[in-house]
C-alpha cells in the first residue's frame, strides 16, 4: 500500500490510540510510525510526539489531574484535538481530563519485586536441554532452521557454540546431530515473552510492549526466551546496554504519582501488578 493509500485510509476511518505516558486518547497522527518488521498503515508507537520530547519529571507534571498545571495544559492538547476535523476526537478533547485517564492502585516497590521473582521462577523453570548429541558437519557448523513471520522456510549454517546456547536456553530443539530447528518466528517469539510477562514492565511494572535482554547483546547475550523479559519503551531505552543489577540500582523510571489512586485501606494485602 503507498503512503498516499494510507493517508486516504486514515482520514476515512479515523482512528483513536491512549498514550502510554499521559494516558490520554488522541488521533493516530499523534504518534511515530513503526519502522521495520513492525512497520504498517496504522503501526504507531506507544507515546505520542509532545511526551517522547519531555523528560520524566516533565510529563509528570503535565499529566497531572488538577492544578494550575493541568489547566494550562489542557489548552494545547484541545486545540489539537480540534484540528483533527473529527467529531469525536473534539467530543473527547472537550472532557475533563479527570475522565480521560483510568485510574489504578498505585505500583509499590514491593509489587515490583513480586513480579520479578515471579518472571524468575518461570525462567528457573526453563530447564536446560542436553546439548551432547550435536555433531559438526563436513564445513565445522551446524544447521540452523526455522520460519519467517510469513511462513516461509530458511536455513542457515552457525557455530557450534551458538547452537549449544540456543538449544540450553529453549530457543531451539534439536532435529538430528547436525541440526537444529529454531521453535519461534520473530513475531511468536514477541507474543509469547509478552503474553508470558503479563504485558508487565520487567522494571518498573508498568504497561510493557517491548523485548528487553537480561544480558545485553553488546556482551554477548542472545534473544531467548530465557535472556528476555517484557520492557516498557521508557525503560528499554534507559537501560541500554547496561546490566540489570546495575540498572535497577540506579534507579528505573518511576510512573506519575498523580496517575494513580491511594488505597481505600493500606493495611490490606497488595494487588498484583495491573496494566
Amino acid at each position: 500500500m503507498t503512503e498516499p493509500q494510507q493517508n486516504k485510509d486514515e482520514a476515512s476511518k479515523p482512528l483513536i490510540k491512549k498514550c502510554t505516558y499521559c494516558q490520554e486518547m488522541k488521533p493516530l497522527t499523534d504518534f511515530q510510525r513503526r519502522t521495520g518488521r513492525r512497520a504498517g498503515p496504522y503501526s504507531r508507537r506507544g507515546p505520542c510526539r509532545s511526551c517522547r520530547g519531555l523528560a520524566p519529571q516533565e510529563r509528570a507534571a503535565a499529566s497531572a489531574p488538577s492544578g494550575e498545571e493541568t489547566n494550562s495544559s489542557a489548552v494545547p492538547v484541545t486545540q489539537h484535538s480540534l484540528d483533527a476535523n473529527t467529531a469525536a476526537h473534539s467530543l473527547e478533547a472537550s472532557q475533563p481530563m479527570d475522565a480521560q485517564r483510568p485510574r489504578r492502585k498505585p505500583i509499590t516497590d514491593k509489587a515490583r519485586e513480586r513480579h520479578r521473582q515471579r518472571v524468575r521462577h518461570l525462567l528457573s523453570r526453563l530447564k536446560p536441554a542436553d546439548t551432547r548429541a550435536l555433531r559438526l558437519n563436513r564445513n565445522g557448523m551446524i544447521r540452523l532452521r526455522g520460519k519467517t513471520d510469513q511462513g516461509r522456510r530458511w536455513h542457515q549454517e552457525i557455530e557450534l557454540d551458538l547452537a549449544m546456547t540456543l538449544v540450553r536456553e529453549r530457543m531451539a530443539v534439536i532435529v538430528n546431530p547436525y541440526t537444529v530447528r529454531r521453535l519461534y518466528s520473530n513475531k511468536e517469539f514477541r507474543q509469547y515473552v509478552l503474553k508470558r510477562d503479563r504485558y508487565t514492565c520487567f522494571f518498573c511494572g508498568g504497561y510493557g510492549d517491548t523485548i528487553d535482554h537480561l544480558l545485553p547483546r553488546a556482551k554477548g547475550g542472545h534473544t531467548t526466551p530465557v535472556n528476555c523479559v517484557c520492557a516498557c519503551n521508557e525503560c528499554n531505552q534507559v537501560k541500554a546496554a547496561r546490566d540489570v543489577d546495575e540498572f535497577i540500582e540506579s534507579g528505573v523510571p518511576q510512573p506519575s504519582p498523580d496517575d494513580f489512586e491511594a488505597p481505600d485501606n493500606p493495611d490490606a494485602p497488595e494487588d498484583p501488578l495491573r496494566t
